[in-house]
């Protein structure tokens, strides 16, 4: 009977350290929307998703660059320090991990950009459709020509 509790013991203890180390690395994933509407304790790591707004792109000293990232209603400034994704550049849709400053910048870590052309977070893309579709013309993909 003792060997039968602590084994259930050992189990319970077992699924609780797992529990706690998997909301420990949960992150959670924010539209630029979502965070000029909601009060997000600065320096909590997360991730965001949206469109890289045409014109936005500034490149800095090294591998310094700032962007606006946004949705069809609101955007955020975005600094990365890092070599970006070949697949990266304006109009198109990437998703950022990273944290948001006191001041509403978000400090990017890693920058990630699908393979398809026509990617745009899942998130984000339920955000861009009306009932005619795509609702956000500014953000169409970049067309080479």
């Amino acid at each position: 009977m003792l060997g039968v509790g602590l084994l259930v013991l050992g189990l319970a203890a077992a699924a609780a350290l797992t529990l706690t180390a998997f909301r420990k690395n949960l992150m959670n994933f924010y539209t630029p929307s979502d965070l000029v509407a909601r009060q997000v304790p600065p320096q909590e790591t997360m991730r965001i998703g949206g469109l890289v707004l045409r014109d936005s792109l500034k490149r800095g000293d090294g591998l310094r660059v700032e962007f606006t990232l946004a949705d069809c209603t609101q955007s955020l400034p975005v600094r990365y320090e890092g070599i970006l994704p070949d697949l990266f550049r304006e109009g198109q849709g990437i998703v950022a991990t990273g944290s948001l400053t006191a001041d509403r910048v978000f400090i990017a870590s890693e920058i990630l950009a699908k393979h398809d052309e026509n990617y745009v977070p899942p998130q984000l893309a339920d955000s861009l459709k009306t009932a005619g579709g795509h609702s956000c013309e500014p953000f169409k993909p970049v067309t080479k020509g």
